[in-house]
């Protein structure tokens, strides 16, 4: 995996060209070891290589819930989703990867979690910052 966080390339042109409406289209996040090949400039869509594959884990990954577009605040817009949970789970994961279920699998963003993220029969939390014109994931200036 090459290291970092953010938005892929590719999301950032298939943004203007209209192919993506994140408050309305079927957004997804699928948890990735240490072995994916998750690249901000090369990935393009969902990949299950170096998926995470444990229990309390499904591949593809699970929805992301409850869409929320916010602002415009000081000139930026933002938006969030629900934190991802994971229940009763035992998973070992070093990144994640959202993307567009509704859009032919497109990628977004891909959340690299600095090390490798553990549950053990428990809940696999990725907790999104709070939403706000510095902090929301999604933000547009």
């Amino acid at each position: 995996m090459t290291p970092g966080s953010g938005f892929c390339s590719s999301f950032k042109k298939e943004l203007l060209q209209g192919l993506h409406h994140l408050d309305t289209d079927h957004i997804f996040m699928a948890l990735y070891t240490d072995a994916t090949p998750l690249d901000l400039n090369l990935t393009t869509s969902y990949v299950d290589q170096g998926e995470v594959s444990a229990p309390g884990y499904s591949q593809g990954g699970q929805q992301l819930l409850n869409p929320q577009v916010l602002g415009p605040v000081a000139n930026t817009a933002y938006m969030t989703w629900d934190d991802a949970v994971w229940a009763n789970s035992t998973i070992q994961a070093r990144a994640a990867l959202i993307y567009n279920q509704s859009s032919a699998r497109r990628a977004v963003a891909i959340l690299d979690f600095g090390s490798d993220q553990y549950s053990n029969q428990g809940d696999f939390i990725v907790k999104f910052p709070s939403p706000g014109v510095s902090t929301a994931l999604v933000r547009v200036l």
